[in-house]
């Protein structure tokens, strides 16, 4: 609109930062090949962050890449949420449209949250508590499928101003860019960082991330500065301004351009302001009063003000307004904004200076013309930023009554979004404004138009007010979703304190906010969250049936779902289905549904209970509930593994998580990709299995339960592979995830289990048998078999490995009594279960000495109907044994031992393998595999380890307990020499210690004669 307006005091010649420079173009360079780049700009204000970003921008169009530049914008004090993201696909969508709406196919509803370009948002699930995550990751979708085949620079500017929505998005596109040629570059002010700084907690984490680099602008050096001087005045400084300028500006790049414009508009040297913001308004009072007024307008507009808008708030002719601006960008004080449609200043320190001298009723008067403009044409501004604006302008004209209904619109638009740390920060706005407005005002005010935290508690939502309660509970939702647990339970308790008096009793909205204190309890490991829900119980207890009587009793269901589906929570259920039904709530309904078909799993009523679960799935996909289809696609696949069907789990499993991952439901996403790890680990597809986990705990969130599945997992494959110490590491991190406040069966059981095992391949009994008894101690609750039957297979199989052991007979009739209690409260609804009985009644007799082949061919028997190959080779290992021990049946046993062979070497499982080539060494049976040589009949001087006469005299007395001293004293040797001999004797097995050594010993039978 100025045309071409000459502008002064910017240097017209790029100094120093050639390190930075060239670092920005390698990133350049090897984001062209394929591999995503992530780098971080830091430096304080006027530094000259700003032209490096605009010297590497140029370079790199230079070289055919699309750029793509957004900034955090500062509307008050307030920024808009994803404002840089939204600005940067702006960018885009102007340049590729095509290519953006190709790469956004199907997900325009999602997507147009970020850009109202891409249509109409799609619809809003408050019941989507991964609604953010789904945004996110189909935003990185996006981004990767545009960059498939075109160099991207997306440069995000100014974090430092950045609201929560934005640094969450930030923080997920750095950890999950794995693919495209992009490059993400983005600025912030180092200085305005101070320790309480929101964006301080995610420098710190993507400083440990080794895909993010960070580059920290210096100030320039005399010399820079110098140079810097030299291209501004178009001539060789005097000195005497030279010193005077370095001095005062120390370098700051701004600070240069600012006290040569200063010297200039007319100032001496030595009479330059001492004070930074008056330095800084030097050449704006030196403007004429309209461009002035101009300038203070612009200041309290926001980061940039559309030429319109500015026209309807300076009340100035056309003319006046354009020469006013003409001077205002002559001087370099503002500059137009990148799409043409309106002015910002060229350096936000100056904003701010001019911003902070304005009067405290010239700031309110300026908002209140900013606002009241707005509602009279709001086409002054885009449509996505109307509400939040509108909001902010009304709130700093200290006009509570249009303040209130602008803010709690607002909230409304950043809840579409997924801004949920907006909308918390804007409904923190109303609570504080709610005592300030007329009560006629807030009379006019619908729940319907801003609530939906809760379904309506048998009121009419069109006739009946908005209530403080209400924005509490909106409240506390937004801060739950938004990760600020502990601001949402003390909502959470400022609405009960309220409810608890007179005037607020209702027993229903009490019983909505103990729901979501339950959640919150459970969230924060303060407990399972079980005394809240019973509070909320008691509060309906005799109601008629609600929305909120509904969610109680599924929440409910749902809690025992997890812990104990036993009867009451079967009788839960089944009325949350029932109430919900009776008032319309669907959605209530189907997740009630689905919690109704995994305890009727459970309780044994199987195909009803599946078939329930495949109704929820084919339903909640049909209405688009995604979130529900995905939790739907996690309790079937657990139920069907649950059966033992693993193969049907993996497919439900696949088919959930490409669902998943379709409509961005990362989190989801992770809980079923949990399920078809152990589904493929039980199948034997132990490197796929191992796989899934690894990647489930590359992605899934810190500090989640599906990672501390993925650990558990990855300890359970390590320990069977022969790995305890790795194993026994995996498990303590998956303690950490898992928390100890809330120990549910389904992770409390399986841990159990893999810390028996580890503590039997290193030879503590001990600790198997205590580890047996404090899981067990509160019994198995209905649906835990799957978890119990491994669990008390291994405990019996160390406690039959140490049978013979001296230190095992202390304390050996209490234990395997415990383990006979298990086995008789462990149920066995399906053939895999039932399989693990006979293997678990066959390890007792082994424990005994009464192990007989009959019994041990009954578990071959019934695991070779069944995909379990690791425990089909382990019996048929046992099996051979047997058969072996009771002789005459070599060819048989050398059979069973080449099957089991096999699998143990196709799995990795090194200790079965181990087993399995000792045993057939021991009995010198033809070689287990063709390229393997027959094993060498035994001599009697040696056994398989290679341990001399001598040495198996000493490992007997080990195995005994005997001490070094006792050794020596029994075979009439220095105890010197059994020290040595004992140590050999570790070496040969491969063991860490006694009681392991004498573990080995009696497991593999090495002090028996040769079979």
């Amino acid at each position: 609109m100025l045309g071409a307006v000459e502008t002064r005091s910017v240097s017209p010649v790029f100094v120093g930062r050639a390190g930075e420079l060239g670092t920005l173009t390698e990133a350049l360079s090897r984001g062209g090949a394929g591999e995503p780049q992530a780098l971080l700009v830091g430096g304080e204000a006027g530094v000259g962050k700003t032209r490096l970003v605009e010297e590497f921008t140029h370079l790199a169009r230079a070289q055919g890449a699309v750029v793509a530049v957004g900034g955090c914008v500062e509307v008050g004090a307030d920024g808009l949420p994803f404002a840089p993201f939204s600005t940067a696909l702006r960018a885009l969508h102007r340049r590729l449209p095509a290519e953006l709406a190709a790469a956004a196919d199907g997900q325009e509803g999602e997507l147009a949250r970020l850009l109202p370009e891409f249509g109409d948002v799609g619809s809003h699930d408050p019941a989507a508590e991964d609604g953010t995550a789904r945004l996110f990751e189909l935003t990185v979708r996006l981004l990767e499928r545009l960059a498939a085949d075109r160099t991207v620079v997306l440069v995000l500017e100014d974090l430092h101003w950045a609201d929560a929505s934005t640094r969450h998005l930030l923080a997920y596109l750095f950890r999950t860019l794995h693919r495209g040629r992009i490059v993400v570059v983005a600025t912030y002010r180092s200085d305005d960082i101070h320790r309480r700084h929101p964006l301080r907690p995610l420098l710190a984490e993507l400083d440990r991330l080794r895909s993010v680099r960070r580059i920290e602008l210096s100030r320039f050096t005399r010399a820079e500065v110098h140079r810097q001087l030299t291209g501004i005045l178009a001539a060789e400084p005097a000195p005497a301004l030279l010193a005077e300028v370095f001095e005062r500006s120390d370098g700051n790049a701004f600070f240069v351009e600012e006290l040569v414009a200063s010297h200039a508009c007319g100032a001496a040297a030595g009479s330059l302001s001492e004070s930074l913001r008056d330095l800084l308004l030097v050449r704006v009072e030196a403007l004429p009063e309209d461009a002035q007024r101009v300038v203070r307008t612009v200041a309290e507009g926001g980061s940039t003000v559309e030429f319109d808008l500015l026209a309807a708030v300076a009340r100035l002719s056309e003319d006046d307004l354009i020469e006013a601006l003409r001077a205002a960008v002559g001087a370099n004080i503002l500059i137009a904004a990148p799409d043409g449609d309106g002015y910002r200043f060229r350096h936000s320190l100056v904003r701010e200076a001019v911003s902070d001298d304005l009067l405290p009723g010239e700031r309110s008067r300026l908002n209140r013309r900013y606002a009241e403009a707005l509602e009279q044409a709001p086409g002054l501004v885009r449509a996505d930023e109307r509400a939040n604006r509108l909001a902010t302008y009304w709130y700093h004209s200290r006009d509570a009554a249009r303040a209130l209904p602008a803010v709690l619109r607002a909230s409304v638009e950043t809840r579409k979004r997924y801004a949920y740390a907006e909308q918390l920060r804007l409904l923190e706005r109303a609570l504080e404004l709610w005592d300030e407005v007329p009560d006629e005002v807030r009379g006019a005010l619908r729940p319907m138009d801003y609530a939906e935290a809760y379904p309506p508690c048998g009121c009419d939502r069109e006739t009946t007010p908005l209530r403080y309660l209400d924005l509490l509970a909106e409240a506390a939702v937004a801060a739950r979703l938004c990760g600020e647990r502990e601001r949402a339970l003390k909502i959470g308790k400022t609405a009960l304190r309220l409810l608890d008096t007179d005037e607020e009793h209702d027993p229903l909205r009490a019983a909505w906010f103990w729901t979501e204190r339950a959640r919150l309890q459970s969230n924060l490991a303060r407990g399972d969250g079980w005394a809240e829900i019973a509070r909320a119980q008691e509060l309906v207890r005799g109601l008629p049936p609600s929305a909120v009587h509904a969610l109680v009793l599924a929440v409910a269901a749902g809690w025992a779902m997890l812990r104990n589906p036993g009867p009451d929570a079967l009788a839960d259920a089944e009325r949350a289905v029932e109430y919900a039904r009776l008032v319309k709530a669907e959605a209530i309904e189907l997740t009630a549904r689905g919690t109704l078909g995994c305890i009727m799993v459970a309780a044994g009523d199987t195909e009803r209970g599946l078939a329930e679960l495949h109704a929820v799935r084919e339903r909640t996909t049909a209405l688009g509930q995604f979130h529900e289809a995905a939790r739907t696609h996690v309790n079937l696949s657990s139920c069907l593994e649950g059966l033992g069907r693993s193969q049907e789990s993996v497919e439900v499993a696949t088919t959930g998580i490409d669902m998943a991952r379709s409509h961005g439901l990362v989190d989801s996403a992770g809980w079923i990709r949990a399920n078809l790890a152990e589904s493929l680990i039980a199948l034997g597809a132990w490197d796929r299995g191992q796989e899934e986990a690894e990647l489930l705990l590359r992605t899934a969130a810190a500090g989640t339960k599906p990672g501390g599945t993925a650990l558990m997992l990855l300890g359970l494959l390590a320990v069977l592979r022969g790995e305890p110490a790795p194993a026994a590491a995996r498990l303590a991190e998956a303690a950490a995830r898992y928390g100890t406040r809330d120990p549910m069966p389904q992770y409390s059981l399986p841990m159990a289990h893999v810390e028996t095992l580890v503590a039997s391949a290193e030879g503590r009994l001990a600790d198997v048998r205590a580890v047996l008894a404090a899981a067990t101690a509160t019994g198995f609750p209905p649906g835990t078999h799957r978890y119990g039957w491994p669990l008390v297979l291994a405990a019996v199989t160390a406690e039959a490995d140490a049978r013979g052991l001296p230190a095992a007979a202390d304390g050996r009739p209490a234990a395997l009594d415990l383990i006979r209690r298990c086995v008789r409260n462990l149920a066995a609804p399906a053939p895999v279960w039932q399989a693990h009985s006979l293997h678990v009644s066959a390890e007792l007799a082994r424990a005994e000495g009464r192990a007989t082949t009959e019994r041990w061919t009954e578990v071959v028997t019934a695991f070779e109907a069944l995909d379990r190959p690791h425990e089909l080779a382990r019996a048929r290992h046992r099996l051979a044994d047997a058969l072996l021990a009771e002789g005459g049946r070599r060819e048989e046993a050398a059979a069973l031992l080449r099957e089991a062979h096999v699998t143990a070497v196709r799995l990795g499982a090194h200790p079965l393998r181990e087993d399995v080539e000792l045993l057939a060494a021991r009995a010198r049976l033809t070689p287990l595999t063709a390229d393997r040589p027959a094993p060498q009949p035994l001599e009697a001087e040696d056994d398989a380890f290679g341990l001399t006469p001598r040495e198996q005299d000493v490992l007997r007395l080990v195995a005994e307990g005997r001490t070094n001293r006792q050794i020596a004293e029994e075979l009439f040797i220095s105890p010197k020499t059994a020290s040595v001999h004992v140590s050999n004797i570790l070496a040969k097995l491969g063991v860490a210690g006694r009681g392991e050594a004498a573990a080995l010993a009696h497991r593999l039978r090495l002090l028996d004669a040769p079979v």
